[in-house]
């Protein structure tokens, strides 16, 4: 059996591909005990922040069912309203934890939430579903 992906494997993953497509600006990355989201990033040419919630692989299915509810509750709690600044919201998760949100998050609230979900391989190819991607699925 291989090892649980953890969470700073996610989180590194994703930093990495944030950079190779156009988000590196005032990049904030939080540990593990800390309090706020996980990456904090803007856009290097608009002004548009990417605020990610990160999560490690479980050993069960159930504990990645757990994982991923307790980081859709994380980045909510954490959502900014008003302003002119435009805020994305992610779940940078393994791909096991990414496959239950795909079928779980409803594609209507990842729309008006402005929420991707990050799927992490173990070779650390991140993919990025956005709601119309979601739409597909379900």
């Amino acid at each position: 059996m291989q090892k649980p992906l953890s969470e700073k494997f996610v989180k590194q993953s994703i930093i990495k591909w944030l950079f190779r497509n156009g988000w590196g600006r005032n990049l904030e990355v939080g540990e593990l005990r800390d309090q706020g989201v996980d990456i904090r990033v803007k856009n290097n040419k608009v002004s548009r922040f990417f605020l990610i919630e990160t999560k490690g692989e479980g050993k069960t299915r159930q504990v990645n069912e757990s994982t991923f509810v307790h980081s859709l509750g994380q980045i909510i709690t954490r959502m900014k309203t008003g302003g002119t600044t435009r805020y994305y919201y992610g779940l940078g998760l393994p791909e096991l934890s990414a496959k239950i949100a795909i079928r779980r998050v409803p594609w209507q609230v990842a729309k008006k939430l402005l929420l991707y979900i990050f799927a992490v391989s173990r070779d650390e190819k991140v993919k990025q579903y956005s709601w119309q991607d979601l739409k597909k699925f379900q």
